[in-house]
């Protein structure tokens, strides 16, 4: 914490507690823009190849942002599905976070790195650091913690340093647990254990707000972990995607909201950016609307 105080950074736990408390809400947009499911008006020349489709995503992706700006409190960009479009879709997902940071969102990357410490030093200059005095392209970005303190030190430095917030993955949504619930000797999960170690390494990342900018992922489709996570996790900002198209729903995250209103984010994109495929809206109203909805939903079930 001395070394971001030294430069008058504040940190990503700080900016997010105030966007939470400015907007009511603790919903992100996560974007996954999948070429095949755009809306027809938009996917014109998508199958003619990667730079088409890259092009097709970006509007999608910057229509949605309109759309649910004033209901969220940031975005969720997933790599993977720019990354699949090759270079045109690193460039759309550029282009993407700085539309998103035109209005005023905050920009969580989901890329769930991981790797040995010149590798990770790398992915963190790519995400979390300004390039040639334009913005970083994310406030926060999610990593792997399974790999141990060493893959992550290069992320808590530049946090440190740049003020950015990093989601460690903890308890995932989807159904496998082979290695995360594994039972340690003393007959906890392995996930517990691994959920004290995120919170040793947020210690000197604390806000004026009493949270850290190390934060964890937590599925939603777990309610049960989702209260063990807050207990073990008091300071950390939960990440907490799973709600729509994975079956929770925002009645599932209620105790992820005992540490205050900004203690947990609820990410949620399919059921949300592709909301016209139930409706008979236009596709921005239907986003526009589903945002809505959750917006009020979620702040209501969090009891701030």
């Amino acid at each position: 914490m001395e070394a971001t105080a030294a430069i008058g950074t504040t940190l990503f736990a700080d900016r997010l507690a105030a966007a939470v408390e400015r907007k009511r809400s603790q919903l992100l947009a996560g974007l996954d823009p999948r070429p095949e499911q755009l809306p027809v008006e938009l996917r014109g020349d998508a199958p003619l190849g990667r730079e088409q489709a890259a092009a097709a995503c970006t509007r999608f992706c910057c229509g949605v942002i309109d759309a649910v700006a004033p209901y969220v409190v940031g975005v969720k960009p997933q790599l993977a599905f720019f990354e699949a479009l090759g270079s045109h879709g690193m460039k759309s997902f550029e282009d993407v976070c700085a539309y998103a940071r035109s209005a005023e969102l905050m920009i969580l990357a989901d890329a769930k790195r991981g790797d040995i410490g010149s590798t990770a030093r790398a992915y963190a200059s790519a995400y979390l650091e300004p390039r040639n005095g334009d913005p970083s392209l994310a406030d926060a970005i999610t990593v792997h913690s399974y790999l141990g303190r060493e893959s992550l030190e290069p992320f808590l430095k530049t946090a440190r340093r740049m003020g950015s917030g990093i989601f460690c993955v903890l308890k995932t949504s989807n159904a496998g647990g082979d290695v995360q619930d594994l039972t340690l000797s003393d007959g906890r999960p392995l996930w517990h254990q691994v959920a004290e170690l995120i919170s040793s390494w947020g210690e000197d990342l604390v806000g004026d707000c009493g949270l850290s900018s190390v934060g964890a992922v937590v599925g939603a489709t777990h309610p049960r972990g989702v209260g063990e996570a807050r207990r073990l996790l008091p300071q950390a900002i939960l990440l907490l995607p799973g709600v729509g198209a994975q079956g929770a729903t925002p009645a599932d995250v209620a105790r992820a909201f005992t540490s205050g209103p900004a203690s947990a984010l609820v990410s949620v994109s399919r059921s949300l950016i592709y909301a016209f495929r139930s409706s008979d809206l236009d596709w921005r109203t239907a986003t526009g609307a589903e945002a809505a909805r959750l917006q009020r939903e979620v702040w209501a079930i969090s009891g701030w």
